[in-house]
């Protein structure tokens, strides 16, 4: 048997991954640890090209040389162990690809172990859910460009298509595949919780019912807006509960989980001195929604505004949400690809961001028509040091503004939290402020601990004698 590769871990991802596989032509050998999920997935497959492996040995040895190994199993030590049961069984030049959602340290530390056995290593991006896996998700591709080229028509085949172009891109050396992803997902929390808030300020100030909220998101998908979280929240806002009748995200916990990588986004961030604020308070904002118990005390005991009597004329305000709802969204995705060229910088990893806005158009969680204004800004302009000050999005900030600052403001009066959008707004006003207070930051910072200054006048580092 020479399989051309095999899948190994076979979950709700992996599984959907070696059917996409396959159902694009591609001979696929599949492993499991456990038997349970290899039978599970050939009892859905209806494709003649899986072949279903029960001993590593087996599965090693039913594939092509090289060897194309897909690893689709949990971040962390679990990845470690697989690719040692793994390398015993290989041979030089073959090839594992990490297709989880590894830390981009660790990514780039296995890299360097397999390099010394011989084993060439790739870390994979893999965005678009079980959905997105199946039919075609977005994918990010890090490692040795000539290995990349030894499995970019596979990827590249089940990869989501717009405009006849693949959501597949190498990204750069080692962990550079899995640092986009990473920074993909902390977009995504931020993006998230923009949508999050918009829905609130609509139903709690503007005490809208489900349902118009709902017909307000669906019309909103229909303009600059359009995206797949929009999309999705027009449906979830309509979806009804079996047990109850009521609107399902109302008998949903407010508790919201998060699977590490908005942390290492921020993380990564915040090692390196980038001001990724929107992010992060959609992190914490995350973090905070697990205290629900003290929530609820707190509820009962803190004070917040007297009752906004006064009506707001709902068409003009819907339209100031839409607005500050888009404005974030260039906030935060201005943060993100911040991120990505300045990380790249400190790499040399060359990071490739028009086509990064490319990729992301189809197949991933954050696909929206936006992107394609993203990329034809890198397009125009390749060394554009901030989304922000792309001409498009001048005018849109210009124009969309005051819906923001509205919305905020009316927020903050009605005691509605708001981390993102009223991140996203400080972020706007801090980059377009030419003199800030950091000069008084030195000055205090000079004080008490001699850490010196720089002078606007004079070139050099100074020291005054406060006292």
């Amino acid at each position: 048997m020479s399989n051309t590769i095999g899948v190994l871990g076979l979950g709700v991802m992996g599984s959907s991954i070696a059917l996409n596989m396959a159902s694009k032509g591609e001979k696929v050998s599949v492993y499991n640890y456990t038997r349970d999920l290899t039978d599970l997935l050939m009892q859905k497959n209806d494709h003649e090209e899986m072949y279903p492996y029960y001993t590593l040995e087996d599965f090693v040895q039913s594939l092509q040389s090289p060897r194309k190994i897909f690893v689709m199993v949990t971040a962390g030590p679990v990845v470690d162990a697989v690719i040692q049961s793994l390398v015993p069984h290989l041979e030089s030049g073959d090839i594992i690809m990490d297709g989880g959602n590894s830390n981009y340290q660790d990514t780039a530390r296995r890299y360097d172990e397999l390099k010394m056995q011989g084993i060439d290593y790739l870390g994979i991006g893999v965005s678009g859910g079980e959905e997105g896996a199946l039919k075609g998700p977005s994918i990010m591709i890090g490692g040795e460009q000539e290995v990349y080229n030894k499995v970019a028509p596979i990827f590249t085949k089940i990869a989501a298509q717009v405009e006849g172009t693949p959501c597949c891109a190498y990204m750069g050396p080692k962990g550079a595949g899995h640092f986009v992803k990473m920074v993909h997902n902390g977009i995504e929390y931020a993006d998230m919780q923009l949508i999050a808030e918009a829905y609130t300020f609509l139903k709690e100030r503007l005490h809208l019912p489900l349902h118009e909220i709902a017909d307000i998101f669906e019309e909103w998908n229909q303009g600059e807006l359009k995206s797949y979280l929009i999309e999705i929240t027009a449906d979830i806002l309509r979806k009804m509960d079996d047990k109850t009748g009521q609107p399902l995200v109302d008998v949903i916990l407010d508790k919201t989980g998060q699977n590490g990588t908005g942390k290492w986004t921020s993380i990564q961030a915040i090692d390196n001195g980038i001001p990724v604020s929107i992010i992060t308070e959609s992190l914490f904002a995350r973090y905070l929604s697990h205290v629900k118990g003290e929530r609820v005390h707190a509820a009962e005991i803190l004070a917040g505004p007297k009752a906004h009597l006064e009506d707001l004329d709902r068409s003009s305000w819907i339209e100031y949400v839409r607005q500050g709802l888009y404005m974030g969204k260039i906030c935060a995705y201005a943060q993100g690809f911040t991120q990505y060229k300045i990380t790249s910088e400190l790499n040399g990893w060359n990071l490739p961001l028009q086509e990064i806005a490319l990729i992301f158009r189809g197949g991933c969680i954050i696909r929206a028509e936006f992107l394609n204004t993203i990329s034809e800004a890198y397009q125009a302009q390749e060394t554009l040091a901030n989304l922000l000050i792309a001409p498009t999005f001048v005018e849109k900030t210009k124009e969309y503004q005051v819906g923001m600052r509205k919305v905020v403001a009316e927020s903050m009066m009605s005691g509605l939290s708001s981390p993102a959008l009223s991140a996203a707004l400080t972020y706007y006003d801090s980059y377009r402020t030419g003199q800030s207070s950091a000069n008084l930051l030195q000055a205090q910072r000079d004080y008490f601990g001699a850490h010196t200054y720089e002078r606007t006048d004079i070139e050099g580092s100074f020291h005054t004698n406060w006292k």
